[in-house]
């Protein structure tokens, strides 16, 4: 993959015009120090994964950036997130060439590019301008401020602009919190093909913070949310971030929603030391070992969705690994998913191997699946002795609904399953809409309870669900959300009138065994920030419910 801003010998270019250009804000200096960062790491993480590359030119490049990083830096903060930017630029490049969304031959131009590049890497404490590439100008994000509905009338359009703090309301010097109000931001798809997902993530923090300010809020303060849309684009998550930080001045951020936004949001997050809470992603850049302090997930990762599914399928279905195949998004969701199916097949297979898994893709916010389809028909055409019979799809449910639809009937027998992101309730919806033949037998794997259960949490977010939100139907995401927003809200109590992010770190990771009514209790700790780790099975029935199925 070459970098997504210029070409690698383009952005030498422009480092080299900007050098000189004067002093510049810390903040421009930051994100500037960080794209670089970002760009430089995936340049790295994909000659990594390139066996012909030589170990020391990638060393020495690395050790480059690192001297560069440490003169970069006026304060610790600084070092940290750029070397973490830098890690996960790491972790995406290696993925692109194990994903092969990139080859070895362009890993190797893009190296020998950063070596030669004559201009510094980062600008030194107290100079210039850190060399950034060029990125074309970025639409406008469109933000939506939530107030809670009055019940039982319904929600109120949203106003234009977020409100000013409650008169005679003091700041206490944080953001976002007074002495009567903390405000939290969504980045989420409020528009696009994915606007589902981010409408139930909305809906489903909104019912559990309405249903918490109705008894008083947190230590005397009400909760409220401000949302900001990125379509599903990470072009646009920058500014939707920068938006909620610095005009709406959220104290954190919660429920963001997807993978290839994660990983722009993130490095904003954590520069700004802002809490990045409860995202609707279960990709491996949220969950690093030891754990990035300000982040905290409450779902299973999609590496453990993947593998319960995949030993489903080995275990209880009888199928052969090779026997199995992958439709995925192709960016890093699609990518995370992969990762977690190949793992599993290491595993489960006799041999051991995962490189002979087909994978078949499609591009972000579209369902244009035909070529994958092609692909799919072309491979059982060449191995009938042994046929693909099992999909792990790694997709929005638009471009599930696509695939399902019309390789149901041109290629029958087939076994689909879809991880938790897919959003079971929309996936249902539009393959009834289709027929009740395409919905049925398929497979979801979520991270919440079935909605359809007598659990005391679920009656009590179905109460709470009709109470704020009525003629909204009960759904997997709006459920993960509230159970999001519940775990924080225990943070936020635990840690006291006051309140600042350091201090609301600390109280999370005392929830060591906090039951939330899930079955499995929650376990924060400085050196676990996932709360759970449970998977379960459901699978869609002819009526478009959802069954619970037992994956071992």
């Amino acid at each position: 993959m070459r970098t997504k801003f210029l070409g690698v010998a383009a952005f030498a270019a422009v480092a080299g015009a900007l050098i000189g250009i004067g002093p510049v804000r810390a903040d421009v200096r930051m994100d500037t120090a960080t794209n670089t960062a970002l760009a430089v790491g995936k340049a790295i993480g994909a000659a990594s994964a390139c066996p012909d590359i030589p170990r020391p030119r990638i060393k020495a490049l690395t050790d480059r950036f690192v001297e560069a990083a440490k003169k970069f830096a006026t304060k610790a903060d600084e070092t940290g997130a750029v070397t973490g930017t830098f890690e996960q630029g790491v972790f995406f490049g290696g993925l692109a060439v194990t994903g092969r969304q990139t080859n070895c031959r362009n890993a190797a131009r893009d190296i020998a590019d950063w070596e030669n590049l004559t201009t510094p890497l980062l600008q030194p404490a107290g100079g210039t301008a850190t060399p950034a590439p060029a990125a074309a100008p970025k639409p406008a994000p469109q933000v939506a401020v939530v107030a809670p509905p009055s019940p039982p009338a319904p929600a109120p359009a949203a106003p234009p602009a977020v409100p000013a703090p409650a008169a005679n309301a003091t700041e206490t010097g944080d953001h976002g919190v007074t002495d009567r109000e903390i405000r939290f931001g969504i980045v989420a798809p409020f528009s696009g093909p994915a606007a589902e997902l981010g409408k139930q993530m909305r809906i489903g923090i909104e019912t559990a913070f309405s249903a918490t300010n109705d008894t008083g809020g947190v230590n005397g303060r009400q909760l409220k949310l401000v949302a900001a849309d990125d379509g599903y684009e990470p072009a646009r998550t920058p500014d939707a971030m920068k938006q909620l930080f610095d005009q709406d001045r959220v104290f954190g951020f919660i429920g963001n929603v997807g993978t290839p936004t994660a990983s722009v949001a993130l490095p904003y997050a954590m520069s700004h030391r802002a809490l990045f809470f409860g995202a609707f992603t279960g990709a491996p850049l949220l969950r690093n070992d030891p754990p990035d302090r300000y982040v905290f997930n409450y779902r299973a990762s999609y590496g453990e969705e993947t593998y319960s599914v995949v030993h489903y399928l080995v275990k209880v279905r009888r199928l052969r690994p090779e026997q199995i195949a992958v439709f995925a998004q192709q960016d890093g969701y699609g990518d995370a998913g992969f990762e977690g199916v190949a793992t599993a097949i290491r595993t489960l297979s006799p041999t051991g191997d995962s490189s002979n898994i087909q994978r078949f893709g499609y591009q972000r916010n579209t369902d244009d699946v035909e070529a994958a389809i092609a692909q799919l028909q072309q491979y059982q055409r060449l191995h009938a002795a042994s046929p693909i019979k099992a999909v792990v799809m790694i997709a929005t449910a638009k471009a599930a609904t696509a695939f399902i639809g019309k390789t149901h009937d041109r290629l029958p027998g087939l076994v689909y399953t879809n991880v938790s992101f897919v959003g079971s309730s929309a996936l249902a919806r539009s393959l009834m809409a289709l027929g009740p033949k395409y919905a049925s037998g398929v497979i979801v794997t979520q991270v919440v309870p079935s909605v359809d259960s007598y659990a005391s949490v679920v009656l009590n977010y179905k109460t709470a669900l009709a109470k704020y939100f009525p003629g909204e139907a009960p759904d997997y995401v709006s459920f993960e959300a509230y159970l999001d927003a519940n775990l924080l809200i225990e943070g936020l109590r635990r840690t006291g009138a006051q309140l600042d992010t350091e201090r609301l770190v600390a109280a999370l990771e005392t929830m060591q065994d906090y039951d939330l009514g899930v079955g499995p209790h929650a376990k924060f700790s400085s050196e676990q920030h996932q709360a759970l780790h449970k998977v379960w099975g459901t699978q869609i029935d002819d009526a478009g419910h959802f069954k619970a199925i037992a994956l071992e």
